[in-house]
């Protein structure tokens, strides 16, 4: 279930159309999928693309997108903390960001010229797509993280992180979404 919050106007949306209507609106496509299979933290890539391949190829060919992998965070994640940091830095790419949460959550945050900063808690079952130059960071969370998303690209080279330097992530470190 996803969860928008916008912090400085102590604001959050639960309902999933009100969601998917002020994101589209700001230009961010969000949707929901089925996420009925479940996966031991042992699952290879290669299971879960083929686990969900019939929804991922229409989509896929629909939208252009060329290659899909997998990312996975957890506990046995080594080097967490680094990894961490350099999601939590606002950054660009040159190209769609689209995650389809198999499980786990993550807490995407957005800083839109003109609006004030706003997250989206994505969890099972959530497909958001960041469009290219588009000011945002990421969160897994400070402890016990948990994702696995399935990561989508017309060429993974787009989405090296451009980062802007503007440090504003750091005026949200303190943020608890309000389940």
């Amino acid at each position: 279930m996803a969860i928008l919050s916008i912090p400085d106007k102590q604001l959050t949306i639960k309902d999933v159309a009100a969601i998917r209507t002020f994101l589209n609106e700001r230009g961010v496509f969000f949707d929901q999928w089925q996420a009925a299979v479940s996966f031991e933290d042992t699952a290879t890539p290669d299971e879960i693309l083929k686990a969900y391949e019939a929804d991922l190829q229409p989509f896929m060919q629909a939208g252009g997108y060329q290659t899909a992998d997998v990312i996975t965070i957890n506990h046995l994640t080594e080097n967490y903390e680094a990894i961490r940091a350099k999601f939590l830095s606002e950054h660009t790419h040159s190209e769609d960001e689209i995650r389809f949460f198999v499980d786990g959550q993550g807490l995407f945050w957005f800083n839109l010229d003109g609006e004030p900063v706003f997250n989206l808690l994505c969890e099972k079952g959530d497909l958001i797509s960041v469009p290219a130059g588009t000011k945002h960071w990421f969160d897994a969370g400070e402890t016990n993280p948990f994702v696995k998303a399935i990561r989508i690209f017309i060429d993974m080279s787009g989405w090296v992180p451009v980062y802007t330097e503007s440090k504003i992530e750091q005026n949200y470190l303190e943020f608890q979404v309000k389940k």
